[in-house]
């Protein structure tokens, strides 16, 4: 069964790509993850403050990408990325920050 998570994107004042996700990101669901990084062109910013859950399988993904990537991540998800690693090799904003 796949796990609930929506990808809209849509572009920044800066001109830049932003995806946002909704839900959780699970194993479930990550080649849908992916594909969206994937089809997106340059920089990225992914907004995941409306993410509930993110496992090994989403930060995966992540990994992958981190030369194009900035996150966007509340204070609940920011340390899964501290701990993993992902906020050593990317950006990683608080919401409402730059």
């Amino acid at each position: 069964m796949t796990t609930h998570l929506t990808l809209t994107p849509s572009r920044r004042p800066d001109g830049v790509t932003q995806l946002t996700a909704v839900g959780e990101i699970d194993m479930s669901n990550t080649d849908a993850l992916a594909t969206a990084i994937e089809t997106t062109d340059g920089p990225l910013v992914i907004d995941l403050t409306e993410v509930e859950y993110l496992d090994s399988a989403g930060l995966s993904v992540l990994f992958r990408h981190v030369d194009r990537i900035q996150l966007i991540a509340t204070p609940l998800l920011a340390p899964v990325l501290e701990v993993s690693g992902l906020a050593d090799l990317t950006t990683v904003h608080r919401p409402g920050g730059a």
